[in-house]
């Protein structure tokens, strides 16, 4: 029974002393093996989720500082510059950055987590919006096109793909040599500046992709950073804005306006030397030119607001129109004093007319002019007389008595000033030549004189809207 006692005794001292040993052993050498990390799905429920008391529907830092929001945009295209409706279409990446306590955490080992975009409705976020915008729609191709990325201090970065139409109002007095500025503005909705504030990125706010390329402007590099605080009767709200400057490449005008108009007016001066009797075909020429300039003049305007002041185009092609139009009637002009000679001679035969109703002096005067000495002694031979005038007269008899003639003529012959320095004495072709030759000598003068014009409202409208114009406009970007 003793022996039994003392074994008893025994085994449970050296259990004690076993058991103290493993502590200590565990003391000295604890396990190498790190607890593990909770699942994602636990860590998310308890760092958002229902467990966590998160609420997405109130701002980081609830009654106290505003939170700053750093945003920052890349371009991946800009084009349709639509001058018409005076916008923009452009397709980037908005990014938004912030600080929200609530999801600072420590349990999980990654610096940063990338959550699904649903995770999106689980956060609060800034009520940003496009001051400018006219069309926006987001991209769900293959997915929604958002990035969430959480980070263990607290900071959110939130990334999202848009299209946007912005609004950009234009100057278009030197169109289609001018540059315009296009402003994106970024502004919260709801929430003042005692909420919320926005601001750029301080290192590449703007970022533009490397073969973005624009079919008529040319993005300059140097963006306009800046702020556009709003006041309104609910509050001061914050806005940030860029503004892009573009500057147009004329090319596709100067192909498909300028140079047509430019050799339409030119051909309109080929009239100048053609035949003053091809009548058919001065007329036809004139009428073309002046057809084709008006529907160049329409077509490029169709693609333009209807603004009231004036622009470089305009003044380009109502230039070449008064042009057109000055050849058509230069046209008319030697027309019509090339047929001088026939108004002359419907003046001498009324002059007649006005002598054989005078009494007899006048009628002495008459057979004197005539050739013919014999006295009208009735209606039938004063016809006869008028007759062989005629004759002699298209025949190309002398004018024996023209200064006479000419200071009897009636007022209306007076008054007429191509007839004043035709020297007595002229037959009907030599009368004719004097008037052909005026009629020629238009012609002569305009082909010097168009062209020359032409050439000088050249030198004046590229020396005004490429230079003068241009730097007044690069001095104010």
């Amino acid at each position: 029974m003793l022996m039994d006692n003392m074994y008893i005794i025994w085994a449970s001292s050296v259990f004690i002393l076993q058991q103290r040993l493993m502590s200590c052993k565990e003391m000295k050498f604890p396990n190498s093996k790190a607890p593990r990390p909770p699942s994602p799905s636990d860590f998310l429920d308890k760092l958002m989720g229902r467990t966590s008391g998160y609420d997405a529907r109130i701002r980081p830092n609830f009654k106290g500082p505003p939170v700053n929001v750093t945003c920052n945009i890349f371009i991946n295209s800009f084009g349709s510059i639509t001058e018409t409706t005076m916008d923009y279409r452009l397709n980037v990446f908005l990014r938004q950055q912030w600080n929200d306590p609530r999801l600072a955490y420590k349990e999980y080992p990654d610096d940063s987590l990338d959550l699904d975009p649903s995770m999106l409705d689980s956060i609060w976020k800034p009520d940003l919006f496009f001051a400018n915008e006219k069309g926006a729609n987001f991209h769900e191709v293959t997915t929604d096109n958002k990035l969430l990325r959480i980070f263990q201090n607290g900071n959110v970065l939130y990334s999202i793909r848009l299209t946007l139409i912005l609004s950009c109002p234009m100057d278009l007095k030197n169109f289609p040599m001018d540059s315009q500025t296009c402003t994106m503005q970024l502004e919260s909705f709801g929430y003042t500046m005692n909420d919320l504030i926005f601001e750029w990125l301080d290192v590449g706010a703007v970022q533009v992709a490397d073969d973005l390329q624009l079919p008529q402007f040319v993005l300059k590099n140097e963006q306009g950073l800046g702020y556009c605080t709003k006041h309104y009767n609910t509050g001061k709200f914050t806005c940030i804005e860029v503004k892009f400057h573009l500057e147009r490449q004329m090319g596709y005008y100067l192909i498909q306006m300028y140079i047509p108009s430019l050799l339409t007016v030119i051909l309109s001066w080929v009239s100048f030397w053609i035949n003053m009797d091809a009548a058919p075909a001065r007329v036809g020429l004139g009428i073309t030119t002046v057809l084709t300039m008006t529907t160049q003049s329409s077509g490029s305007r169709a693609s333009l607001p209807k603004v009231s002041y004036v622009k470089a185009i305009d003044i380009w092609m109502a230039v070449c129109l008064l042009f057109v139009f000055a050849a058509l009637l230069e046209y008319a002009a030697v027309n019509f004093v090339s047929r001088q000679h026939k108004e002359f001679f419907r003046l001498r035969r009324k002059l007649k007319e006005h002598r054989q109703r005078s009494g007899s002096d006048s009628k002495a005067k008459g057979n004197s002019l005539s050739g013919n000495n014999t006295p009208h002694g009735n209606p039938s031979q004063q016809c006869s007389a008028c007759a062989r005038e005629e004759e002699l007269t298209q025949q190309g008899l002398l004018y024996q008595s023209y200064r006479l003639a000419l200071s009897a003529a009636p007022a209306e012959m007076d008054a007429t000033p191509v007839f004043a320095d035709l020297p007595p004495g002229l037959g009907f072709y030599d009368i004719r030549r004097r008037f052909v030759e005026r009629a020629k000598r238009i012609d002569t003068i305009s082909r010097a004189l168009f062209p020359m014009s032409f050439l000088m409202f050249n030198v004046l409208y590229w020396l005004t809207y490429k230079v003068l114009r241009h730097e007044d406009m690069q001095s104010l970007f």
